[in-house]
Order: C-alpha cells, then structure tokens, then sequence
C-alpha cells in the first residue's frame, strides 16, 4: 500500500503558519542543501494531495517557474515533477481544477484518501492544506510526517496539532540538520 506523508515547515512553537496564514518567517531559511533533499523526497512521490487553499497557490505559481528564466537552475527537477506529479485536491467548494494532472475529489476525505492509498503508484505527499491535515490526522490515514522545524518562534499562528482529541505515538526515522540551523524531522505513525 503507497504511504500518505505530510510534509510541513513549522516553527520551534509548533506553528505551521502566522494568525494571518503568512509564510515569510520560513523563507530566510531556504538553502540549496534544502532544496535538494526536498527534491530527492518529492521523487519518492506520484501525487500531491493539497487543500484548496494552498492547491490554488500552487497552480498560480508552479506552471511558469520551469521556464522563468530567473527561476533557479537547480530546481527545475523539483518544479517538473510539481507540473507533472498527479495532483488531488480535496474541496467541496471548488467547481474545476485546471491545473496539468489535478484530479479534483469531493466528499469524504477518509473514503477518497483509502482509495488512494490503495491504488498502484509511488507514496502520496501533502504540503501545508492545514485544514486537510488535520482531517487526516484525525482519521488515522498518515502514515509519515517530515516536519521541517525552523529556527524560529511565532508566539502565534496556526497550530499543527492544536486540538487533537488522541495521543499521537510516533517512531522517529530521520533527522537531517542544514547549515540554516532547519532540522528536518521524519517520523512514521504506528498505523
């Protein structure tokens, strides 16, 4: 069966975004050693399952970066398999989802993500979609999370793991530390 693995930046206090859904506080951080591990991770992948929210960032920015000339060379790997990967967006408000390979799934999130799950491929990735996360946590359906702790500290924001009802027991699998001081932490649930 493929694994589901959610992939997040967060912040030493648990945050994955500000109050206002801001991602600056993250973006200092970036260093090739990071965008190369994220490339090798997202290859390990077949599909992208995303919120709307972050689903409709991703399309309006993705498409162009392969070609934009300012784009960095050493991304252009991770940019195709963005524009090429399978992309599911999960949303009861959306009416198309234009973006190339996006499959757009209304519904129970729990029926559709076992389907998935079930289905021939390489492992499902899941960036940021806090509000589908949470919805995944909940039904038990991660089964790896790469947490990407930044040296930083919110005070506030959106919390990864705030109000989760049941005790969450995870194996440790990895840790990488990069030269911006992000640790990234890989954890696998005890499905």
């Amino acid at each position: 069966m493929r694994k589901l693995i959610v992939s997040l930046n967060i912040t030493l206090d648990g945050f994955v975004a500000a109050e206002d859904e801001g991602l600056d506080w993250h973006y200092q951080y970036w260093t090739d050693e990071i965008a190369e591990t994220t490339t090798e991770l997202l290859s390990r992948a077949d599909t992208i399952l995303l919120g709307k929210n972050t689903y409709q960032a991703m399309a309006a920015y993705w498409p162009f970066q392969a070609k934009c000339m300012n784009y960095p060379r050493t991304d252009i790997a991770y940019a195709d398999m963005m524009n090429n990967y399978q992309k599911v967006v999960m949303s009861s408000t959306m009416t198309s989802a234009l973006w190339n390979n996006s499959l757009l799934i209304k519904g129970n999130l729990k029926k559709a993500v076992e389907h998935l799950k079930k289905q021939h491929g390489r492992d499902i990735l899941t960036y940021g979609s806090i509000s589908v996360v949470k919805k995944l946590v909940t039904a038990n359906l991660v089964d790896e999370y790469q947490l990407w702790i930044h040296p930083v500290i919110l005070g506030n924001g959106k919390a990864l793991f705030k109000g989760l009802k049941n005790n969450l027991p995870l194996k440790p699998v990895l840790k990488k530390v990069f030269s911006s001081g992000v640790i990234l932490m890989v954890y696998q649930s005890h499905n």
